[in-house]
């Protein structure tokens, strides 16, 4: 008896270890610096998500959501939080390489203009003649051309300033830009963080008001983990689809998860961040019709024509070369209801 104890035991821990050792490792580059936006993956780190999933998710912090499709390209990243117009870009020149998304998570474009109010700007007419401020490399200060024809303004009497990200709220503040291009759901909560009120003093200017009816960010994986690991593919959007429902009804267990990834962050601060991107980015009519996580391909087409447009892009990607629905949950596990608490 105790012999076949033993010979059990020993199986067991020679079947956990192979379970151990057959989990896949996938590297994620967030957006931009630790983010109550980022609370999906982070819950879903926290909370063991990924592990059920059998994936070790080695999350880094970003360096821009243009950023995150040349990192994945790079090799060094297998999937990323960045914004689906940079896929565009690059799978117009290098559709080999650029990397696909997988699960669309902002309905809606955080690309803005912001003023003060007492700069004089009171339509977007108004730029020509005056200075922005913008990030290179940044899908705002990218996709400003794009903006500039769409709406027939003269953009050789518009002109940019370019400076660090973190440079753009102090400098429009002081007075030494007229107006900065920015991700409103990051400005918004800099301007806060400057003591600054951003509802009374500053005038926003959605990219997505002005005609640009555009995607924007979600999960990207490379072409490589798609065509070698289509399971960990699936694995990884399920986990982080159940972490982005579980924190639209539990902000605040949201930012615990959070603040265990990293300790520094304000969390008062990044529980508002996170409650404007579900009210501004994520819940929006389309989102409930077809679930979240999905796009309507018609829209993206669109998307797609005005991104090549402004850009003179040589060839237009399909939106199947851009975003695939492969891997997303069936409907009825993408409904998605927000609750502000």
């Amino acid at each position: 008896m105790l012999k076949r104890l033993t010979a059990l035991a020993v199986g067991s821990v020679l079947l956990t270890g192979s379970a151990f050792a057959q989990e896949t490792t996938i590297k994620f580059t967030l957006g931009w610096k630790t983010q109550g936006a980022d609370a999906a993956f982070l819950y879903a780190k926290e909370k063991g998500l990924f592990k059920e999933e059998g994936l070790n998710v080695v999350i880094d912090q970003g360096e821009g959501s243009g950023a995150t499709v040349t990192r994945i390209m790079s090799g060094a990243w297998d999937a990323g939080f960045g914004d689906v117009n940079a896929i565009i870009q690059n799978a117009s020149t290098r559709p080999q390489d650029s990397p696909v998304m997988v699960y669309q998570m902002w309905n809606q474009p955080p690309f803005a203009i912001v003023t003060k109010n007492t700069s004089g700007i009171k339509t977007i007419k108004d730029f020509e003649g005056r200075t922005l401020g913008g990030a290179q490399g940044t899908p705002t200060t990218r996709l400003l051309p794009v903006f500039i024809q769409k709406n027939g303004l003269a953009g050789d009497k518009i002109k940019v300033s370019n400076m660090a990200p973190n440079l753009q709220e102090p400098m429009l503040i002081k007075g030494d830009i007229d107006a900065a291009l920015v991700f409103n759901i990051t400005s918004y909560f800099n301007l806060v963080l400057n003591r600054q009120d951003p509802e009374k003093d500053f005038k926003w200017f959605t990219f997505g008001d002005y005609g640009l009816d555009l995607y924007s960010n979600g999960v990207m994986v490379s072409k490589k983990l798609l065509k070698e690991n289509p399971k960990a593919v699936a694995g990884l959007v399920r986990a982080i689809n159940k972490g982005h429902l579980a924190v639209a009804k539990d902000q605040n267990e949201a930012l615990k998860a959070i603040a265990a990834f990293d300790n520094l962050i304000d969390v008062p601060v990044e529980k508002r961040r996170l409650q404007y991107a579900f009210e501004k980015l994520i819940v929006t009519p389309e989102m409930k019709e077809i679930g979240t996580g999905d796009i309507k391909d018609d829209r993206m087409a669109r998307a797609i024509g005005m991104v090549v447009e402004g850009y003179g892009l040589s060839r237009t990607p399909t939106p199947q070369e851009i975003f695939s629905r492969e891997f997303l949950p069936p409907r009825a596990e993408r409904e998605l209801v927000y609750t502000k608490n």
